[in-house]
């Protein structure tokens, strides 16, 4: 099958929408420098009974399963079908990255000394191999720099063909000869560090004990994690893919996105009946429907899974319309779910409430206007998106 050849988009980077995003990314900066001007007290509506608010569980828990794409397509692609699901890969690769690393600012703004960050990964004797969180901290440091290398073709590529002297187009052939040959190596590691991290992010939840509700403390949620960064990952290709074509008129790989929805489907079902059957296995089934407002939660939650993977599934997924609509299912019912377990169902205790304040809205807005801002530059600048095949494949 031919692939179509990726290839910047071109055109101008100041539109009026662009400018929209560095207004408001203006905002979102002068609230950052303002957070570290008085610290986190003022800014934010946490506390010692909820020592993590928004910035953690949407910033970090849900946006880095948001930005599994790379990851979702790379298991897909390398693994399952033999590189099949290629067009895909790299604007999977660039949402990660950017996804990724907009994370760590986010960790930054929220930990108390951020300037002390260098410390982990270079402070081995201090080391507490029992936390779940070093392990997280360690993976994402890696992954993030994993990420951008993987994507360094597009960077070579970008070189090879531009105006340079023919001293650096020799150096870009030489770096793109050097990553054909690496980068099997280089995307088994991108598929071994989320997969430990992002089953650790379930783990930190494990801490929670009793403070956690019943319907989300179980000892597979590290799986539960998992399962859900591999759907999400997936629905945010498709909603980018999407997106992207309609945006900068560039071909859709529609059959290879429907042919990925089959695995999804199967995916979401088993994340359901993993998820209520052990509850009901462990003798909880009473807070199924017992629990209140929690219960509700729940059902929006597995229900949201359960209609994402009804329009993935057999001939519902020949509409390319359903499978959009069952990768917006399933990136709320993901949102939902981590969301849930990291701030709504847990309870410090008696006294303690919380809320985002505005100053924590803005800055998680103006982070997601941040990474949208740079995915729009790098797909005009680099050779990121699919194009239309050279004349060779049309023919």
């Amino acid at each position: 099958m031919a692939h179509a050849h990726a290839e910047p988009v071109g055109g101008p980077i100041l539109t009026r929408p662009f400018k929209g995003l560095l207004v408001f990314i203006a905002i979102w900066l002068a609230v950052v420098i303002w957070r570290f001007a008085v610290g986190i007290g003022p800014v934010s509506g946490l506390s010692d009974g909820y020592p993590w608010g928004i910035w953690i569980a949407f910033d970090v828990v849900t946006a880095t399963a948001l930005a599994c794409g790379g990851y979702a397509v790379a298991l897909l692609a390398y693994i399952f079908n033999k590189g099949k699901y290629h067009p895909l890969v790299r604007p999977a690769i660039l949402t990660s990255a950017l996804g990724y690393s907009l994370a760590a600012l986010a960790i930054m703004i929220d930990v108390g000394r951020p300037w002390f960050i260098y410390r982990i990964p270079i402070r081995v004797g201090s080391w507490n191999l029992n936390s779940a969180l070093l392990e997280v901290a360690l993976c994402v440091m890696a992954y993030c720099g994993v990420l951008w290398i993987e994507l360094a073709p597009a960077f070579l590529e970008k070189l090879r063909d531009s105006g340079a002297s023919e001293g650096l187009k020799a150096l870009a052939k030489g770096g793109l000869a050097f990553f054909d040959k690496a980068l099997i190596f280089i995307v088994a590691l991108g598929i071994l560090l989320p997969t430990m991290h992002q089953s650790s992010l379930g783990t930190v939840m494990l801490l929670a004990g009793h403070r956690l509700h019943p319907l989300w403390n179980t000892a597979l949620v590290p799986l539960l994690f998992l399962l859900t960064c591999i759907a999400m990952g997936y629905a945010v290709v498709v909603w980018e893919a999407t997106m992207s074509s309609r945006a900068f008129n560039r071909p859709r790989e529609d059959g290879m996105l429907k042919q990925l929805s089959g695995v999804m489907a199967g995916l979401l079902i088993a994340f359901v009946v993993i998820r209520v059957g052990e509850i009901v296995v462990t003798g909880k089934a009473g807070a199924l429907f017992g629990s209140g407002f929690m219960s509700v939660l729940f059902w929006i939650e597995n229900l949201l899974f359960a209609g994402g993977a009804w329009l993935l599934m057999g001939s519902r997924k020949e509409r390319f319309s359903n499978v959009m609509s069952g990768s917006l299912l399933i990136m709320f019912a993901g949102a939902a779910y981590r969301f849930n377990a990291y701030i709504v169902a847990f309870d410090p205790g008696p006294g303690w409430s919380y809320f985002p304040t505005l100053s924590e809205l803005i800055i998680t807005f103006g982070i997601v206007a941040l990474e949208i801002g740079l995915y729009i530059v790098n797909v005009k600048r680099l050779p990121i998106l699919g194009g239309h095949a050279p004349a060779a494949d049309r023919a």
